[in-house]
């Protein structure tokens, strides 16, 4: 699995992929969809893969390892979703929640897959959000293939398992080797495996939170557990111009495009660093989504 593309350029997304197989432009085909990069996989069941959440890292690598082997019945493609781009795509003055940015990028795969010219006769998904919405959504939009989502498709169907695997896998390479694109002091890669209940995880955000930037963009901060750190550790920010309150810092790295930027308002001091309340309308129009702005 080639990374090089997202090292590149960690700040949007990248879209990985196997070659096609021979056979899948000739044969019908089945298609599973499942989500840690949300990666759909063309398979069969002799593969024998299960449910990556029940596997460890190294059984993970060895049975994606093992359909690479497989290349000639097997293929893959993952569209990977950075941090930087979901918190923005979440927050933005056009909010785009998770389930909407999750079904809208598993269509794209699909749609990728037919575009190859891929024989795709059935697809079967893991659920985000209601399954009978999702399944609708995906019938309408694929009205000649017979679509099937249900919760917990990764533990039902081996096509949805392999498709979980690949996504865990990539998942996995990209936070191991991520590149940072701020220069930090004193970084500690040791940040676990980045889910709230990782205590290694939430020991690296309270380590890593900067009192006025916040996190690297490496930290999705429209995530609860983020956001909360910063209520808690980074320093509140007094507004000019107007009666005196303060306010969190919720937003992240001073970084291009980690966050929208806000107007200027009457009485803000030049060059200092505030913050604006989420909803908030500036001079332009543009609606504030808490991220941090030059005053």
């Amino acid at each position: 699995m080639d990374f090089r593309e997202l090292e590149r350029d960690n700040m949007g997304r990248c879209r990985l992929n196997s070659p096609v197989p021979a056979v899948c432009r000739k044969e019908p085909c089945v298609l599973g969809v499942d989500e840690a990069g949300r990666g759909p996989v063309l398979d069969l069941e002799a593969l024998k893969v299960a449910d990556s959440k029940t596997l460890s890292e190294s059984e993970r690598d060895r049975l994606f390892a093992k359909m690479e082997e497989d290349g000639d019945f097997v293929g893959w493609a993952l569209d990977v979703l950075s941090p930087n781009l979901i918190s923005t795509s979440m927050l933005g003055r056009v909010k785009y929640n998770l389930n909407s940015l999750s079904h809208d990028t598993a269509v794209g795969l699909v749609q990728h897959a037919l575009d190859q010219g891929v024989k795709v006769v059935q697809v079967f998904v893991d659920t985000v959000g209601l399954p009978e919405t999702y399944q609708e959504r995906l019938q309408q939009r694929f009205p000649s293939i017979e679509v099937t989502v249900k919760a917990k498709a990764d533990a039902l169907y081996p096509v949805v398992s392999a498709a979980s695997i690949c996504a865990k896998v990539a998942r996995d390479q990209a936070v191991k080797n991520w590149q940072f694109v701020e220069k930090l002091q004193d970084l500690d890669t040791n940040y676990g495996s980045g889910y709230p209940n990782d205590p290694k995880t939430k020991v690296w955000l309270r380590k890593h939170v900067e009192p006025v930037f916040g996190f690297p963009q490496f930290v999705r901060f429209s995530w609860r557990t983020a956001q909360s750190i910063l209520e808690k550790e980074a320093e509140s920010i007094l507004w000019h111009g107007r009666a005196p309150r303060k306010v969190a810092v919720s937003g992240v790295s001073p970084v291009a495009g980690s966050g929208s930027d806000c107007g200027g308002k009457p009485g803000d001091v030049p060059g200092r660093i505030r913050t604006c309340t989420s909803g908030e309308t500036g001079p332009d129009g543009s609606i504030c989504d808490g991220a941090l702005a030059p005053g």
